[in-house]
């Protein structure tokens, strides 16, 4: 600690993710009108801001005209509007399209773009650095500190150039303290220190356990002629049967593909790959069409916010807020959440602002948690709080028409009188006796792909001799617990092959963890089902870097 240096400033933003920087930039303007100086810094653990940026994505600008009404003169990306939408129902072999006038007029994609987020949210990093924002991509936050009273206080970058068994390796460098009259938390879905500080200030006291699915996406060059600048695609059904989730393609820019696959991460069958999902959903002989002739150039994954409105925690504590997907605006069945993210970190960057101009600091942002409560970002996701669970309890077929006619009561202002619950991830798994082992294909080497050649392509890459991120609470749990009673479903749900059992041959198996690797998706965190492994930031700038993701 003592080796640390500080540096203060008035407001301290963790994650420069459409969040982070809304809120900086709001910040920032706000300052500029007033005719006063503010200081405000993000941190941003991957080696560049977008690096670990990965969404479908179609982004609905409903923020964006808020926060930057010019943004078409500023040389936004968002340059490919929706001109299609589709939403398929498939079997093995078949499609159903299903008409767009059977969903409420909320779920219209009029007037939202498709568009790269990684890039989007670099672009919004030079915005937000033209009006005095620092930003310093590379540097983890890796602590939250505290004052005596029990306030934030700010936080503390990971120490550099530390071996794996703890010692200091000759480049060491220690973190450096970063303290804020307000720290904000934009680290997005299952954000390490937002979990310590939920339970540190117990946020999520009154409100549901958060739900997450495992988003996987590829990005393809396709052929010219199979290319539709704004078309969008969403398919549900095939290949999940006992699961939860659905495909989308997105045809945007220069002649590429976004496409991806969601799994819903309270399944139940532990043989569940969802990698292998996805890799067998491409196979659909509706979806090869459009890939084949092309090229996949890349791979991510990441988890996703599925809790709704239900799942929303307290946001403001004492020196903090929670903003973005730490804590979790997502509206489920839109498929989207940068614009409620975005928005979120406008209305804590006005209270932060509003608090220091009268000369406070390391108080409870009340304005905020009020704020964003009667929001129009509070009024789109209560419209649609009972989808998720109606889907997770009465299954795809059922759930999905139940949802459906909820959200079109709400729309008529007749909605139902009750808000459903959600039940942890980690809670759902049965035993690998109760459940159907899936054979899965080997992938073709064309449309569908192996685990490790995938994780080539999202350009992981951590410097190898350093404390393992991926750390377990009991180290006999593996072997006993999730082996013995589980067949090691952490073998099938990370989507990077971090997760291995080695030694079975031996007969003294025990796993082994490749956390290399890791891209940061957090699946592991959430669906361990004890809770076992617990997953830390590592090196600053380590883990993926997703171009145009």
């Amino acid at each position: 600690m003592s080796e640390r240096e500080s540096m203060a400033y008035d407001v301290v933003i963790v994650g420069a993710g459409p969040a982070g920087l809304a809120a900086g930039i709001r910040l920032k303007q706000l300052a500029e009108r007033a005719g006063r100086e503010l200081s405000v810094c993000i941190l941003e653990k991957g080696s560049e801001v977008g690096a670990h940026i990965l969404s479908g994505a179609v982004i609905d600008p409903r923020a964006l005209d808020e926060l930057l009404p010019n943004w078409k003169e500023l040389g936004s990306p968002l340059t490919v509007p929706v001109t299609e939408n589709h939403h398929w129902v498939l079997t093995e072999t078949k499609k159903y399209g299903m008409p767009h006038l059977m969903m409420p007029p909320f779920m219209n994609n009029k007037g939202t773009f498709t568009c790269s987020l990684g890039n989007f949210c670099r672009w919004l990093a030079g915005q937000a650095e033209a009006l005095g924002v620092e930003v310093f991509p590379g540097f983890a936050a890796a602590e939250v500190l505290f004052h005596d009273n029990g306030a934030v206080k700010g936080v503390a970058t990971g120490d550099m150039g530390v071996a794996r068994d703890g010692t200091r390796k000759p480049d060491y460098q220690p973190g450096m303290e970063l303290h804020g009259k307000y720290t904000f938390f934009a680290e997005g879905a299952r954000g390490h220190l937002t979990k310590e500080l939920k339970r540190i200030f117990k946020l999520d006291s009154e409100s549901q356990p958060q739900v997450y699915g495992i988003g996987l996406k590829e990005l393809w060059d396709v052929e010219p002629g199979k290319h539709v600048p704004g078309r969008v695609i969403h398919t549900q059904g095939w290949p999940l049967d006992d699961a939860w989730g659905g495909g989308f393609l997105y045809h945007q820019e220069a002649g590429q593909v976004a496409l991806g696959f969601v799994v819903a991460l309270n399944y139940r069958n532990p043989h569940l790959n969802p990698f292998e999902e996805f890799q067998r959903w491409k196979q659909h002989p509706d979806i090869r069409a459009i890939l084949e002739g092309g090229k996949r150039v890349s791979y991510g994954a990441r988890a996703i916010n599925e809790g709704g409105w239900q799942a929303v925690p307290k946001l403001a504590f004492e020196g903090g807020a929670l903003i973005g997907c730490s804590a979790g605006f997502v509206n489920v069945p839109r498929i989207k959440g940068s614009h409620t993210a975005m928005k979120s970190g406008m209305l804590a960057a006005e209270a932060a602002f509003e608090a220091v101009a009268a000369g406070r600091e390391c108080d409870a942002l009340q304005a905020y948690d009020d704020n964003l409560r009667s929001s129009w970002v509070a009024d789109e996701l209560k419209m649609v709080r009972n989808v998720e669970p109606m889907v997770a309890k009465y299954g795809g077929t059922w759930g999905t028409l139940l949802a459906g006619a909820d959200m079109w009561m709400r729309q008529l202002h007749i909605g139902l009188p009750f808000t459903m619950k959600h039940h942890p991830d980690n809670e759902t798994l049965l035993r690998k006796d109760q459940a159907k082992p899936i054979a899965y294909p080997r992938p073709d080497g064309v449309i569908s792909f192996d685990r490790l050649s995938s994780v080539f392509l999202s350009n992981t890459n951590h410097e190898e001799d350093q404390p393992v991120h991926l750390t377990l609470k009991n180290a006999d749990v593996p072997i006993e617990v999730n082996l013995a009673e589980y067949d090691a479903p952490e073998q099938r749900y990370c989507p990077a092959g971090v997760y291995e059992i080695v030694g079975v041959e031996e007969g003294r198996p025990r796993l082994q963890i490749n956390a290399q690797n890791c891209v940061h998706c957090k699946t592991c965190d959430i669906k361990d089902p004890t809770q076992n492994i617990n997953w830390v930031v590592p090196e600053g700038g380590g883990g993926p870097n997703y171009p145009n993701m």
